[in-house]
């Protein structure tokens, strides 16, 4: 299977079938397994092989498959499904760290991210250090000795700052700590994280994966001895896996994703082009542009692809934004991205209103920005939509 082009391996990866060699990946909604023998049950106790499972919170056999394809597809050696993207980034944090360690994060991170950072570590004892996820000098300065872990998103949420992955790597491992990358916006299909030298990467599911706003999930990456160590204690005992079902549905979802983003990103790029010098924006905001500030570094970690969300600072602030969010006509207002329909969200007041003010500005959280994850519509009923509600936004 290693040797499968991509789209082969996002089909048929990691496929087990039952005795009766269904096509499509069998759902085994069950919750325990049976034993032939009271020895059999000691037995697996002790060692697991890849067929013999004991619980569902330890591991079932679609969640192995959906486990499967998504390690073969991001280059790992294997990988732990969860129940949503926050018990992956939850699990993979948590599984590394104790008291008296020294984290060092990017600031830009979705607000629940910060929250996990700012409360839930610092309160188990563990020092987090906050850097501008650009500045590499910024990482150099603040690792330590006693840094076990350096984590950020790989694309910042809403502001899209693009980190790089195999200069912030190259800085973690000389102290001896380990990267863990949210790589949620740059996707699986674009960003080889592991490649460029992140050894932990986290997924939500909910988003690109399922892409079709069916079901929450997450998953994290990485080497097998760290997956089937540190990280599937933490998580067995702890219940963040996730349920059988919804990994058929992400199973379902990892068929076409490769189809579905490089189309929502394609129409991304159009998207951000046609409005670009729009009189009714402050800001256009998206990777893929030459004059976004990493635009370079895109073209190095992602072969030149932007992604397929973008974030727009329109002119008036948040009543101008809310002016132009109920105006749209095709894209929802929710707060999900990577979904085939195209949404838009107000960071500052649904995904990161807990955050101060003086927070917001420090991020360039502004009151006018919109985030705008671009769907599989066509692209020319999107520039229309979009331009009609920025003339009305200024109204």
């Amino acid at each position: 299977m290693s040797d499968w082009k991509q789209r082969t391996q996002l089909v048929h990866g990691g496929i087990r079938r039952s005795q009766y060699n269904e096509v499509s990946e069998a759902i085994f909604l069950t919750q325990g397994f049976v034993y032939d023998t009271a020895e059999s049950a000691e037995a697996r106790f002790v060692e697991t092989g890849p067929d013999e499972f004991i619980y569902a919170r330890y591991g079932n056999p679609t969640v192995s498959m959906f486990e499967q394809r998504i390690a073969l597809l991001e280059g790992a050696e294997d990988a732990f499904a969860t129940a949503s993207g926050m018990a992956a980034v939850n699990g993979a944090l948590m599984s590394l760290v104790k008291a008296g360690d020294h984290v060092v994060s990017a600031k830009a991170l979705f607000g629940s991210c910060l929250h996990i950072l700012e409360n839930i570590l610092a309160n188990l004892g563990v020092e987090v250090t906050f850097v501008d996820g650009p500045n590499l000098e910024e990482w150099r300065a603040a690792v330590r000795e006693n840094t076990k872990v350096c984590f950020f998103e790989s694309m910042s949420n809403p502001t899209l700052e693009v980190i790089d992955i195999a200069g912030v790597s190259e800085i973690a491992h000389s102290v001896g700590a380990m990267v863990v990358v949210d790589n949620v916006f740059s996707t699986p299909v674009f960003s080889n994280a592991i490649a460029q030298g992140a050894d932990v990467v986290v997924y939500s599911a909910t988003k690109h994966i399922d892409g079709q706003g069916r079901a929450l999930g997450g998953v994290i990456l990485g080497t097998e001895e760290y997956i089937r160590g540190p990280l599937e204690t933490y998580m067995k005992h702890t219940g963040g896996s996730l349920s059988p079902f919804n990994a058929w549905v992400m199973l379902k979802g990892l068929e076409t994703i490769d189809l579905r983003v490089r189309a929502q990103a394609a129409s991304a790029l159009k998207i951000a082009e046609a409005l670009s010098g729009n009189d009714a924006l402050l800001r256009m905001i998206y990777p893929g542009l030459k004059d976004h500030p990493q635009n370079a570094l895109v073209n190095a970690q992602l072969d030149g692809v932007g992604g397929t969300v973008l974030s727009i600072d329109i002119k008036g602030g948040k009543e101008a934004a809310f002016k132009f969010l109920n105006a749209l006509t095709i894209p929802v207002i929710s707060n999900n991205l990577g979904d085939a329909k195209s949404i838009a969200t107000h960071p500052a007041t649904t995904t990161h209103q807990r955050l101060s003010d003086e927070q917001k500005d420090d991020l360039g959280i502004a009151p006018g920005l919109v985030r705008f994850s671009v769907g599989l519509e066509d692209v020319d009923d999107l520039i229309q939509d979009l331009t009609a509600a920025l003339a009305t936004s200024q109204a």
